[in-house]
């Protein structure tokens, strides 16, 4: 299956969320080994980029959605736990027993 954003191939997961983004990743998560100066750099970069762009979040959210959905469904399949119950029984002031 190929994935195509905006007209281009993706060939890894990396390329894909560049694409959708428009960013690279590595303005948003640093390089290992980055002097101090590069990450105030990428840091003003990127606020510069959500000043322009505020709605990028949101967008970032849908994408991360998306690609859990197509590639790791599995992570949506979410358990209920039940809630312990905080009914009082009258009168006592006590919570009632689970």
């Amino acid at each position: 299956m190929k994935n195509i954003v905006a007209g281009h191939v993706a060939v890894t997961a990396t390329e894909f969320v560049e694409l959708a983004l428009g960013t690279p990743l590595d303005l948003w998560l640093g390089v290992e080994g980055e002097s101090e100066m590069e990450r105030a750099a990428r840091l003003d970069a990127a606020r510069d980029i959500l000043a322009a762009y505020p709605e990028l979040p949101d967008t970032v959210s849908k994408v991360a959605a998306e690609a859990i959905e197509a590639f790791a469904p599995e992570l949506f399949n979410v358990t209920v736990l039940p809630q312990p119950s905080l009914r009082r029984r009258p009168g006592t002031g006590k919570r009632a027993a689970a």
